[in-house]
């Protein structure tokens, strides 16, 4: 597996094209990505229509330092301010309506917070790890584990979506690695879920949902499409 996504990644990085398709499953009565929706994904809905996020128009996004810091040249393609390690790392420095506007290209929509509870926390599907209509307390089952967080993975940055395991219904890192936006609002704020690797297990209850303001973007914040059962 090693192998062959550095195969990909270096087949991406001479032809700026790359195969990677992020699945959908099945959740009673919708689908949800398995992944957060990668680099890859966004850059070329962003070349098909020639899209230039906030974070690109305005010079840079924001990371947490003496308070919300702008870093020059960061944006979804550069998160750090440099080429990514993988282009399947998560798309950051992406305000709501960007990642809304993303979904509904695809045909798709930003979830509710009841669809993405139930997507993280019910195991819906036949499992060999987890009990069938279970309600586990985070993403990853009964305990805090094998997710991107404080004092678990603890990589201390967000990485490429596929070295992760999965989790409840087989997503993806519906905890840990970046917070996911969420379709519910409360005026200028929407809610986040599922907190960033800057945090640690706790944060990843559904307790730990956040608002931010809708229009903000960092390299904490990314997200993932559901799509209407048609």
């Amino acid at each position: 597996m090693k192998f062959l996504l550095s195969f990909l990644f270096l087949f991406y990085l001479s032809t700026g094209t790359f195969s990677f398709e992020n699945p959908k499953i099945r959740v009673g009565n919708f689908l949800i990505h398995k992944y957060e929706v990668t680099i890859e994904e966004f850059s070329n809905y962003a070349k098909k229509n020639n899209y230039l996020t906030l974070a690109e128009k305005t010079g840079g996004g924001y990371e947490w330092g003496s308070g919300w810091e702008k870093r020059k040249g960061w944006n979804y393609k550069t998160p750090y301010g440099k080429k990514p390690d993988s282009p399947l790392e998560p798309a950051v420095h992406l305000n709501r309506f960007e990642a809304e506007n993303y979904c509904k290209f695809i045909e798709g929509r930003l979830p509710t917070f009841d669809e993405w509870k139930r997507a993280a926390y019910k195991q819906h599907l036949p499992s060999k790890m987890f009990q069938i209509n279970k309600i586990y307390t985070y993403p990853s089952g009964d305990r805090a584990e094998k997710m991107n967080s404080q004092g678990i993975l603890s990589y201390n940055k967000h990485v490429d979506v596929t070295l992760l395991p999965e989790g409840i219904n087989g997503l993806v890192a519906m905890g840990g690695n970046v917070w996911e936006w969420i379709d519910d609002s409360k005026g200028d704020e929407s809610l986040t879920a599922g907190a960033s690797w800057w945090y640690g297990g706790s944060k990843t209850k559904e307790s730990g949902a956040q608002y931010k303001p809708s229009n903000f973007y960092a390299i904490y914040v990314g997200f993932r499409c559901v799509f209407d059962n048609k």
